[in-house]
């Protein structure tokens, strides 16, 4: 992706100060399928209602939303890294909003690596008998992983979570630099596909805050906002993605957090310059920086 024909010259509105913009903010979401799923099914990223189009309305601006179902943190590096539409949204970003983590912390009783592979299995009658079989086992085998010091194994431990997060804050806050960054703890459920299990949470919590206070990042409590509407039953019925209430909640706690960033912002909204490094991943170019790509776990 080739930067702005002027990427060191100076951007100003009208007020001619340098950093401020004459167009609305512009949020880059990267998240999982709490961002994007109702209280019925999942809806399209527009929808007004979701939580990341509540936010960026209350702040009168607008989302770029980047997220898939089951996203954990390794998926939203390789959507940075991988994704064409990210990259052209990025001269345009002034805060990115880390929204995933929560799927990182459920429980896993197959490595995440042979369970992404179900999809993939031919024939599809195989597929379907090994799809149908882990589905019926999986919250038997989490209840029963449970007892085990830790919890049982998750989908992805909590370093490698942060490890993650901090490659995705690292390369986009080096082409944006000066933006706020937040990231979302990890939410409740009570899905009983899961078998109610969450014996991860708390461990990815307390990483997720560690590294959040180590680089400047600010944290989004998903789940004391939606503890109670989740875990009484008024999300739903999957016990696992949210109401509309809850996604009023969280859109409304973040464009809060983010004003009050902006506002503590001496030139408000960034308008950093654009800076385009033309690293090339496999064959095709990508702007992230490759100071940003540690080896992969």
């Amino acid at each position: 992706m080739s930067p702005p024909e002027n990427p060191s010259a100076p951007n100003r509105s009208a007020s001619g100060r340098r950093g401020i913009r004459s167009s609305p903010s512009t949020l880059l979401v990267v998240g999982d399928s709490l961002a994007f799923h109702g209280p019925e099914r999942a809806e399209p990223a527009d929808h007004p209602r979701i939580w990341p189009q509540v936010a960026a309305a209350a702040l009168g601006g607008r989302v770029e939303l980047v997220a898939g179902i089951g996203w954990t943190a390794r998926h939203a590096w390789h959507a940075l890294t991988h994704d064409p539409r990210v990259w052209a949204a990025m001269p345009r970003v002034d805060a990115l909003v880390l929204g995933v983590g929560g799927m990182d912390a459920l429980p896993s009783p197959l490595p995440t690596a042979l369970r992404e592979l179900i999809p993939v299995l031919r024939p599809a009658g195989l597929r379907g008998r090994v799809r149908d079989g882990y589905l019926r086992a999986q919250p038997l085998l989490a209840r029963a992983f449970a007892a085990l010091p830790g919890g049982g194994p998750v989908a992805l431990p909590p370093h490698l979570t942060v490890s993650y997060l901090e490659r995705c804050r690292a390369a986009v806050t080096a082409l944006r630099p000066g933006i706020p960054v937040v990231a979302m703890l990890p939410s409740v459920h009570r899905a009983a596909v899961y078998g109610g299990v969450h014996a991860g949470r708390a461990a990815a919590e307390r990483a997720t805050r560690t590294w959040a206070d180590a680089h400047g990042v600010r944290v989004l409590d998903a789940p004391t906002l939606v503890a109670g509407h989740v875990l009484g039953g008024h999300g739903n019925p999957d016990g696992m993605h949210w109401g509309w209430e809850a996604h009023r909640r969280v859109g409304e706690t973040l464009a809060e957090l983010l004003r009050g960033e902006f506002a503590g912002r001496r030139d408000g909204p960034a308008e950093a310059g654009w800076r385009s490094t033309g690293v090339v991943l496999g064959s095709a170019p990508c702007p992230i920086p490759q100071s940003s790509r540690g080896p992969r776990p």
